[in-house]
């Protein structure tokens, strides 16, 4: 285990369009996480003492929490860090200010994900985010000037949202990633009630432009939705993407951890809500089989241009991969879906826009060989 997710689920508000483990701090509740945080880091540090090569805080909101928090969450973690290990933060504008990142430097971030989402005042106020936009420019301005690495959070396609001049926003200010998706509906969620819905044309043309505009800016689209400058690319996703173990703690985090067994290739863990958390409920384990592992890391790993490395996964599940996949993958590969190189697959412009269509037809060819073994 080299890498680390830690949810905190604090915000300062819920925004219409969340679906996230998320809530409103309460009395006395953000200490009450920070000591279940310090329990469950020393019970996964007994299994997986390795040192870490990147740490992710999400959220909700990390940077709403006030700096003793930050310094008592970071403290609970008893892990070596490598040296050049890559430390995110998200943080929403709003909740920092020049001094609050000078202080978050001094914690060891080197990386901050910051939830801009739209440089218009009026998408931020449909969205229901509590910053403006100067305050998201001022954000990224400091951040930068402290040598921080900064990825953005910009989503696409919203009503009546001008994506060209948000994303030539974006482009301009020397950032070195950018995560630009479109809206998800959510069922439940405040939007959802509304009955809004996502134009499918607009998407696709709103994704184009980001592609036009972001790579004229050097910043190179690396997955289905993130852009980054050569070498500047998300270290802790691409674990996720690549299917490699991780760790989660806190309230409904995701674990994935590889066993090296013949007929449970790895397991995913997933923490209840932060009140059964803080009972002590165990995780959720799932047990990843060899067909549910090659299919999970087929649909992981064609989100990113590198692709997937067949060799690698038949080691991993013992499946003949490269011989069951060998027809299908030539057909996609015809249509300009897939590139075939050696022994890996890898996806186009139009497979990362089509994506869902290609792992179709790869899941489609593996259960049509392996379904019965594996029922």
């Amino acid at each position: 285990m080299r890498h680390l997710y830690l949810h905190v689920p604090f915000c300062p508000t819920i925004c219409p369009y969340c679906d996230f483990h998320v809530l409103r701090r309460t009395k006395g509740a953000v200490a009450i996480y920070l000591e279940g945080l310090e329990k469950e880091a020393a019970r996964l540090f007994e299994l997986h003492p390795e040192s870490l090569d990147t740490i992710y805080v999400g959220g909700g909101t990390p940077s709403f929490l006030r700096d003793a928090e930050l310094e008592s969450l970071f403290a609970a973690l008893p892990w070596a860090v490598d040296e050049g290990a890559e430390v995110t933060l998200e943080v929403n504008p709003g909740t920092v200010n020049h001094r609050r990142l000078e202080f978050i430097k001094g914690l060891g971030v080197n990386r901050l994900s910051i939830g801009v989402q739209s440089f218009s005042d009026e998408t931020l106020h449909f969205l229901g985010r509590t910053h403006d936009a100067a305050s998201a420019r001022k954000t990224v301005a400091e951040a930068l000037e402290l040598g921080f690495s900064v990825s953005l959070d910009l989503m696409l396609a919203l009503p009546g949202q001008n994506v060209r001049a948000d994303l030539e926003t974006a482009a301009v200010l020397g950032v070195d990633h950018v995560s630009a998706y479109t809206l998800q509906i959510e069922p439940g969620t405040p939007l959802a009630l509304q009955k809004l819905a996502t134009e499918p044309d607009d998407e696709a043309a709103a994704f184009a432009l980001a592609r036009e505009i972001l790579g004229a800016a050097g910043l190179r689209r690396y997955e289905v939705s993130n852009y980054a400058r050569p070498g500047a690319e998300s270290r802790h996703n691409l674990a996720y993407w690549r299917m490699n173990s991780w760790g989660g703690l806190g309230p409904a985090a995701a674990g994935h951890f590889l066993t090296g067994e013949e007929k449970v290739v790895s397991r995913r863990t997933t923490n209840p809500p932060l009140p059964r958390w803080l009972a002590g409920e165990p995780p959720e384990r799932v047990a990843l089989g060899p067909l549910d592992f090659a299919k999970e890391a087929l649909m992981m790993g064609l989100r990113i241009r590198e692709g997937v490395d067949l060799r690698q996964l038949e080691e991993r599940t013992g499946l003949e991969l490269r011989r069951t996949l060998a027809s299908a993958a030539d057909e996609l590969a015809g249509a300009n879906l897939l590139g075939l190189a050696g022994d890996r697959l890898s996806p186009t412009d139009a497979g990362l826009d089509r994506l869902h269509e290609v792992i179709l037809r790869l899941w489609e060819t593996l259960e049509a060989v392996y379904s019965a073994d594996f029922s």
